[in-house]
């Protein structure tokens, strides 16, 4: 079964595995899902990622990551460009997330980064997502 946005189906694994308090989620590995769950794992999101070569695709299994109550880190999660309506920012225009308190993941000439590094970078591009 090909799959038309495997980001979103990242996004929403990583979403309904917060809501059932799962320590782990696993899913098909892609370079834009690993540098997505490399920028996760810096802003403190996720407790981690492992990426496994095997098979064709190789796996990739992220770590969620919760309080000292068991609340989740990861609140909210939205995917903001899609396939049928990409969202391209420059790099004074990329929005913030909750005034500074959540992070959107640009898709940039230099990587996959935050918000606040495209900023810093001068270098806008597409708006992948946010992360709250």
């Amino acid at each position: 079964m090909s799959m038309s946005d495997p980001l979103a189906d990242m996004l929403t694994r990583i979403r309904n595995a917060v809501m059932v308090k799962f320590d782990s989620v696993e899913m098909p590995k892609s370079n834009v899902k690993v540098n997505v769950a490399k920028v996760l794992e810096d802003e403190g999101f996720i407790a981690g990622y492992n990426v496994t070569d095997d098979g064709p695709q190789g796996t990739l299994t992220i770590n969620l990551k919760y309080g000292t109550n068991g609340e989740p880190v990861i609140t909210g999660i939205k995917r903001v460009s899609k396939p049928g309506l990409r969202q391209y920012a420059k790099a004074g225009a990329i929005p913030t997330v909750l005034n500074g308190l959540g992070v959107a993941i640009v898709s940039t000439s230099k990587g996959i980064v935050t918000d606040r590094t495209a900023r810093e970078q001068n270098t806008g591009g597409e708006i992948l997502c946010e992360v709250w």
